[in-house]
């Protein structure tokens, strides 16, 4: 087995903690059941395949927000209503109700026992493009920080948002562990701004053969958690 020194642990959320499109699912249909109760118009105006298309415009006019999906969503909502002859007053009462369905996630089943496995043993920082918030999911006491692409103003796979996390951490990023289910702005992100790497493979993909490939791979986060009892065992590894 391989080691290697490991002071923190950065982790990517969404497909990496919980399956993120069950939580979307949720999400949308909540925002629809709003829209209904709320600003019937704009509901019949904007049906879900509607609200997507919308979505990637946001995106094609506003790049340089792109990623704040925070400032996006509003922004796509209070257009709707105005489009639709709503209230746009109403926009922020309809992102909350989109946005706590957004975060009632269904956690892997391994995550949470993996996640204070790991938090018993290094510091953990969560570190995402999405906008789930971990003290309303109820895992924000395992983790020193949170640090998203919208809070930061740039999302991965900059090597800023890395750096910025290792700086919070107290750690240089070559001793600093990132782990994450995805191969371009996870694992080639981290790369790219020094970290080691951990890809959570859930689905059992093959690598990229064009790609630098990661420092670990698995298939669970319990299998990095035992991993990790491993590495930091005093007769495996000296640090």
């Amino acid at each position: 087995m391989h080691f290697f020194p490991v002071r923190a642990i950065t982790l990517d959320l969404d497909d990496t903690v919980w399956p993120i499109a069950p939580a979307i699912d949720r999400a949308e249909d909540a925002l629809d059941a709003w829209l209904q109760r709320h600003a019937p118009r704009a509901a019949a105006r904007w049906p879900l395949a509607a609200r997507r298309r919308l979505r990637q415009q946001c995106d094609l006019e506003r790049p340089h927000r792109a990623h704040d999906m925070t400032a996006q969503r509003r922004w796509m909502i209070e257009r709707m209503l105005a489009e639709a002859g709503e209230d746009v007053a109403l926009g922020s009462s309809a992102y909350d109700a989109y946005f706590a369905a957004r975060c009632e996630v269904e956690h892997y089943d391994d995550s949470v026992p993996s996640l204070e496995r790991m938090a018993a043993r290094l510091p953990l920082a969560a570190l995402s493009n999405g906008n789930a918030c971990l003290r309303t999911i109820g895992l924000m006491h395992l983790f020193r920080f949170q640090l998203g692409a919208g809070e930061h103003g740039a999302g991965k796979p900059e090597p800023g948002i890395f750096h910025a996390a290792c700086a919070r951490l107290g750690h240089d990023p070559g001793v600093v562990l990132h782990v994450g289910d995805d191969v371009r702005t996870d694992i080639e992100g981290a790369q790219r701004a020094g970290l080691r790497t951990v890809w959570i493979n859930r689905e059992g993909a093959t690598w990229p053969r064009r790609m630098p490939p990661p420092d670990l791979e698995f298939t669970t986060l319990t299998a990095l958690a035992d991993w990790l009892d491993a590495a930091l065992h005093p007769e495996s590894m000296s640090a």
